[in-house]
């Protein structure tokens, strides 16, 4: 798939199912995370793969947005370990970490499997049940499966501003 219809057929899948998904899909994804940019390749990110029923119950009570799904990426990273603007002290860890999971998102779709990006959630709980996550900035969770036969894009998905609100030439 190219890029421009990867883009546009990508939507924030909702409703998911449960059915296991393959190890090549999950590794495919991994990969993909792997390859993206981080500032100074410093990869400061870690992503932890939620398949066990333990760890899927910590997600469960950390946020209610699971959409059905069987399995979960956490995405985070650690302040400590990013890169810093020399000249304005801007810490680039919350970006590397974002441009993982973009790229991972996107992987997902391209697998045929769907996702939302998750930050409506209680971290310091998470963190609190997955203690492997402790000293780290978690920002995104991905709950994965088959999109549910019924699953669309919200309305909402369709909205775009007009380019002149959002792009300016110098």
């Amino acid at each position: 798939m190219d890029f421009e219809k990867l883009s546009e057929s990508r939507y924030s899948c909702r409703m998911l199912t449960d059915k296991p998904i393959p190890q090549e899909y999950i590794d495919k994804i991994i990969k993909a995370a792997l390859e993206a940019p981080t500032a100074k390749n410093i990869q400061n990110f870690r992503i932890w793969v939620i398949r066990s029923q333990e760890a899927g119950e910590a997600v469960a009570q950390a946020t209610k947005f699971t959409f059905g799904a069987g399995m979960f990426f956490l995405v985070g990273y650690k302040p400590e370990d990013a890169w810093i603007r020399p000249a304005d002290g801007k810490n680039f860890g919350d970006v590397d970490a974002a441009i993982v999971a973009t790229h991972m998102m996107l992987e997902i779709h391209e697998l045929g499997l769907g996702t939302t990006w998750v930050g409506y959630f209680d971290a310091p709980k998470l963190q609190e049940l997955l203690p492997e996550t402790a000293g780290f900035q978690l920002i995104a969770i991905f709950p994965v499966g088959y999109p549910a036969p019924d699953a669309a894009p919200a309305p909402r998905h369709f909205e775009r501003k007009a380019v002149s609100e959002l792009v300016e030439t110098l």
